[in-house]
């Protein structure tokens, strides 16, 4: 099943009246400059009528993916959001051209680690053609190769999708590595599933090292700098764009807690546990917590050396909180960024279909001595990784789960 037809919901292809009336209400009251609201409604009703759906204007279309990033609780801290740059590329439907958009959305975004904020938006969905899909969760992403005594090699969240992406073509380099960029997988209705490999000159890496163990550097870790999440789909007043990739900074804990610590990304918590000289054997420790507050202050401290754009947890918590206090809630049709299920699952696996119970856990490691030899009320307490999760749909960030 592809993901154009697996999504592509006939009654979702045609905006209703009242959510684009609900939408250019909203405009208008911000932009009373943009003329004759009754005018404008009144050529919508004509739009729908004759043709099913309706087009924005370049006005519509920022304000409408502006105030979306704003109220979807991936607008970061210190974010102008009303300054936000949208790229307005609704005229593209062909692959090649696409992933070639994304990659030059990945350069100016990157600006020389003064990240840009910016949001691209290619063609909609309307009654006559599915607009595009991008598969990956975010354009730079890093390789998961199963290895044959079942561990992974790379970032074990997208195992199932690097052997998808092996079985469509893709080629990994000679020589696999922790941090191979995989393809960026691109659907349209004409053309079917497009590989293409992101050019490296477009991909600034920040080489990860900590302010005080010398040793840290010596583990290889590096991460990308621009957070370009692609796999969400953006809806405005009925009309659903469903490849509109955008971004805006990381938050340190996304690279270090989620990504570089996290037992099913790269599991790097014992390991750097041990090199601090702490007792892995009990929990009574607290390695786990020590680990993971040094992983992230080697993060900040990296990108912050190489004068990268990032944040931390904690000013986004209290940014996060603030924006829950101002009473901004985005109602049923206000403009905003989603991932369906299958989305998220494509994003991962390469794949529509809902695994099977015992095959959630894609992710398995070689386990270290003291966790083989550990009880199984040992093995079964909560890790920090999954206290990590918690905390994130607290704050209404994490990604739909099953």
């Amino acid at each position: 099943m592809t993901a154009i037809r697996e999504e592509l919901i006939p009654s979702q292809t045609s905006p209703s009246e009242t959510a684009a009336e609900d939408f250019l209400r909203s405009f208008h009251s911000a932009h009373p400059e943009a003329g004759s609201l009754r005018e404008r409604l009144a050529e919508v009703r004509r739009s729908i009528a004759e043709t099913g759906t309706y087009r924005h204007t370049t006005a519509e279309l920022s304000y409408g993916a502006r105030v979306a990033l704003r109220d979807s609780g991936w607008c970061t801290s210190g974010l102008p959001w009303r300054r936000l740059k949208v790229r307005d590329l609704r005229g593209l439907r062909n692959a090649s051209a696409i992933a070639g958009e994304c990659f030059e959305h990945l350069r100016l975004a990157t600006n020389a680690g003064r990240i840009q904020p910016l949001i691209t938006v290619f063609a909609p969905d309307s009654p006559e053609a599915s607009g595009p899909r991008i598969w990956n969760e975010q354009v730079v992403r890093y390789a998961g190769y199963s290895l044959a005594d079942g561990g992974v090699l790379g970032d074990a969240r997208y195992q199932g999708f690097t052997a998808t992406a092996q079985n469509l073509g893709w080629k990994p380099p000679p020589e696999r590595g922790r941090f191979d960029h995989l393809p960026l997988v691109v659907e349209t209705e004409h053309e079917g599933v497009t590989l293409a490999a992101v050019p490296r000159d477009v991909v600034q890496e920040v080489p990860l090292e900590h302010p005080d163990h010398r040793w840290f550097g010596e583990l290889g870790l590096r991460w990308h700098s621009v957070p370009l999440i692609s796999n969400m789909q953006l809806l405005i007043g009925g009309i659903r764009y469903p490849a509109a990739p955008f971004n805006t900074w990381f938050v340190g804990t996304e690279i270090g807690t989620r990504g570089l610590a996290d037992d099913q990304a790269y599991g790097l918590t014992r390991q750097v546990a041990e090199r601090l000289g702490m007792d892995t054997s009990t929990e009574r420790s607290l390695w786990r917590d020590r680990a993971i507050v040094e992983i992230n202050r080697a993060v900040l401290h990296s990108f912050d050396a190489a004068r990268v754009t990032i944040t931390d947890h904690h000013s986004e918590a209290l940014h996060r909180l603030e924006w829950l206090r101002s009473g901004r809630r985005p109602g049923g049709s206000a403009p905003a960024f989603t991932v369906s299920k299958a989305a998220a699952r494509r994003a991962r696996t390469g794949s529509d279909d809902r695994p099977a119970p015992e095959a959630r856990v894609t992710a398995r490691r070689e386990p270290a001595a003291a966790e083989r030899d550990a009880s199984p009320e040992e093995r079964n307490r909560p890790r920090y990784d999954v206290l990590a999760r918690m905390s994130r749909r607290c704050l209404g960030t994490d990604l739909p789960q099953e």
